[in-house]
């Protein structure tokens, strides 16, 4: 018995597509389908429509997955090493982007004392100059920007110009705190690591290993080093800082045999101490450990020095983007006076 599609769309609303008609099907299939009927005939050609016992189109399992994904319109940043050195030290300007070379002038006074006599000339005093010289290093970034992909990123809600300008500012300030730690290789630019004029480092054994006793022991053996080097220039008073990296600081809680802690020894017998630490410290050859003396009759011991920061040049419209360079330059550290400056490599 054929269907009739008409009287299903009648009594229940089910309505079906006649879908493909073969060349061959005979007049009285067509009257059929125009009719409402599928005849045999009509299924033996191949008609097929859809709803029928067979898909027509490919099988699918549900929606597109996008439909379904929620995005958070907070963008999380990627964390970074924190940036310790100017923190801790500051910076200081000196000179400008146009500096090739700096001089920092040094004096030291001579002189010699000779017997009184009312009409002796003899003794005279003077001074001696030199001058240390640090060659200035300038480095640059760019930003570039094009029109499509800014439209791309905005239909995901990025502000995507600023997201890369802000790269550029890390970008660059990670490169100054390094070259404050490590220098410039191949220029006369060095760090706090490594500066050829510090004094050699003593050593100590893992702290890791060593009871709150004797990391204390081992801290107040670096300001004995510091007294040493300094000639008896200072005392316990001084404004000093004491640089070590984050896992070596965590090493000041451990308590001695009082239940007293490494901190609180530090703060009693150093009122003016401070600590910092910066992840840098943390080395292949072992931990480093500094006490730094901030300056002496108002000489800075160093200075973080720069040329420029953030220098921001024109932007250029380009066929269809935008780019704009970014530009600094670094002195690294320039360390003053070595002897204030007490080192130790525990390994």
């Amino acid at each position: 018995m054929p269907l009739n599609f008409n009287a299903l769309a009648n009594r229940a609303g089910i309505v079906f597509a006649t879908g493909y008609q073969p060349k061959e099907l005979d007049q009285q299939a067509k009257a059929n389908i125009i009719g409402g009927a599928l005849s045999d005939s009509a299924l033996a050609l191949g008609l097929s429509l859809g709803m029928d016992s067979e898909l027509v189109t490919a099988p699918n399992a549900g929606i597109l997955s996008i439909f379904t994904t929620y995005v958070d319109p907070k963008v999380i940043d990627a964390l970074v090493t924190p940036m310790r050195m100017a923190e801790i030290f500051g910076e200081k300007k000196q000179g400008d982007w146009t500096t090739q070379t700096a001089a920092f002038p040094m004096m030291e006074a001579t002189g010699e004392v000779s017997t009184y006599g009312d009409f002796n000339n003899n003794g005279q005093t003077g001074v001696n100059v030199n001058w240390p010289q640090r060659q200035p290093y300038h480095y640059q970034t760019f930003v570039r920007v094009g029109e499509r992909e800014m439209a791309m990123a905005g239909a995901a809600k990025l502000d995507w110009a600023s997201m890369k300008q802000r790269a550029a500012v890390l970008t660059l300030n990670k490169y100054q705190n390094k070259s404050y730690l490590y220098g410039i290789e191949g220029l006369e630019n060095y760090g706090l690591l490594n500066d050829p004029g510090m004094l050699p480092n003593i050593t100590s054994a893992v702290w890791d290993n060593l009871d709150g006793e004797a990391v204390y022991e081992s801290i107040r053996k670096l300001f004995s080093q510091l007294v040493k080097q300094t000639n008896g220039l200072i005392d316990r008073h001084e404004k000093m800082v004491l640089v070590l990296s984050p896992e070596m600081e965590t090493e000041l809680t451990k308590t001695n045999q009082y239940n007293v802690n490494v901190s609180d020894q530090l703060a009693k017998n150093f009122p003016n101490l401070t600590v910092k630490s910066i992840p840098e410290f943390s080395t292949t050859a072992g931990e480093i450990v500094k006490l730094i003396v901030e300056n002496y009759e108002g000489q800075d011991t160093l200075d973080l020095g720069f040329t420029e920061k953030m220098r921001v040049h024109p932007m250029l419209q380009k066929a269809s983007s935008w780019e704009q360079k970014r530009s600094q330059g670094t002195f690294g550290c320039v360390v003053y006076r070595p002897l204030f400056i007490a080192s130790m490599l525990v390994s």
